[in-house]
Parts: structure tokens; sequence; C-alpha cells
């Protein structure tokens, strides 16, 4: 296996990486901005107060998004395994 193949491997499944991780994270992130909007407005220093709502919308996102993410999890997983052969001969 030369270096261009195991960098072009490791580009991908960062990428993928990238790609599923996205939506929950760019959901978490704006569900804390809006809390911590809300916590400064009203100073109210809970705790549970940013983290719940984070969870909620991080199960939600994962409901919604989920059958997408593990389907592309599973396209690059069959890819990776299917160009094994190609990349060891």
């Amino acid at each position: 296996m030369n270096p261009q193949a195991v960098l072009s491997l490791g580009q991908q499944g960062l990428y993928v990486m990238l790609m599923v991780a996205a939506p929950i994270l760019g959901v978490v992130l704006l569900v804390g901005l809006v809390v911590s909007v809300f916590q400064a407005a009203t100073q109210i220093n809970e705790a549970t107060l940013s983290f719940i709502p984070k969870l909620i919308a991080t199960v939600a996102v994962i409901a919604l998004a989920g059958p997408w993410m593990l389907t592309t999890l599973v396209e690059f997983i069959q890819r990776t395994l299917r160009a094994i052969p190609s990349v060891l001969s």
C-alpha cells in the first residue's frame, strides 16, 4: 500500500466523519447559542438549563438524520472494503 493510497483513504474517512457529525454539531451549537443568550438575558445560571435542551436536540437530530448517517457510514465502509484487493495488488 503506497503512501498516496493511505492519505487518500484517510482524507475520505475524515470527510465522511465531518459530513456525518455536522448535523449534530450544528444543531447543538445553535441550541447552545440560543440557551446562552437566554441565560444572559434572564441572568439564570442553571447548568441543567444548557444541558437538557442540547440533549433533546441531539436525540432529535439522531432520530431525523440517523438513517442518512448510517447509510453514509455503511457506504463508506463498503467502498473501503471493496477497494482492499485493488490496493494490495
